[in-house]
Order: C-alpha cells, then structure tokens, then sequence
C-alpha cells in the first residue's frame, strides 16, 4: 500500500472530510487530496499533525493497513465473556487444516505434562498468573518460530 492510500484510509477512518483535515491543517483541500492521490508528499510537520489528528504514531500513519487496524480494534473490544465462547482451534483450522486433526496423531499428554511445568515455572519464579503465563509461553514460542524460520 502506498502513502496516500494509507492517508486516504487513516482519515476515512476517522470519519473526516478532505475539507475538514485541510482546516485543521491549514492547508486547501486540494492539496490533501493530492496527498491522498500521491501527486505530492505533505512534509514532516504535516505528516506529523495528520498522524495526531487520525490518533496515530506517525509510524502507523505511514504504513496503515485499514485490515490490520480493524482486526486489532475488533480484538481490543471483544469481551472475554464472547472470547470464551469461541471454539478458536475450529475457527484457525479453517485455516490451518492440522489443528483439526493433530489430536489423532500427537501424544497431547506428553506434550501437555511439559507445557505444565513451563507454566508452573513461569507462575513461581515470575509471579505471573496462569493466564499471564500462558500468554508469555505462547509469545516465546511465536518468537521461536519466527528466529528459526528467518534462518531457514
């Protein structure tokens, strides 16, 4: 995605106007939709007040992916309460097939008496809760994958 998509994107977003950004900006409405347009680059004081305006680093203003944003807003509203009601391993093996059929082949009891003292480990020398726990295993363990797949 290119810059002026993801200004385009960012201010939809926000729900305003190319009018209503240029006023706030002090700029014409023409010249944000050439930004929008990638005719010309707002320089790094504007690109800094749009990112204040959208409520984004400048960082997310320059590589905003309207999916991404949206699936963490989703995530971030989402009640636990709903979250305890989805069966995820069904939801992510319409995507990843193995997680619907892996429990025929692995030795879960194995694994999972391993998993166990991880956690148990983590809860004692850490203080962390179970969940906590659980939450710093799985980050380890993405972190893991994505070392060992870089160096593949």
């Amino acid at each position: 995605m290119n810059l002026g998509n993801n200004l385009f994107n960012a201010r939809k977003k926000r729900g305003l106007s190319q009018e209503e950004v240029a006023e706030k900006l002090g700029v014409t409405r023409q010249t944000i939709s050439k930004w929008e347009t990638d005719e010309t680059l707002p320089d790094i004081q504007q690109a800094k007040r749009m990112a204040v305006l959208y409520n984004l680093s400048l960082d997310d203003l320059i590589t905003f992916d309207m999916n991404v944003k949206e699936l963490e807003e989703i995530i971030e509203k989402t009640s636990e309460e709903l979250q305890n009601k989805v069966d995820w391993t069904k939801v992510w093996s319409k995507k990843y097939p193995i997680l619907a059929t892996y429990q025929k082949e692995v030795d879960i009891e194995l694994y999972a008496k391993e998993l166990h003292r991880l956690l148990y480990d983590l809860e004692k020398r850490y203080g962390y809760s179970r969940l906590d726990s659980l939450l710093v295993l799985k980050d380890i363990l993405a972190h893991t994958w994505n070392k060992t797949t870089k160096n593949n």
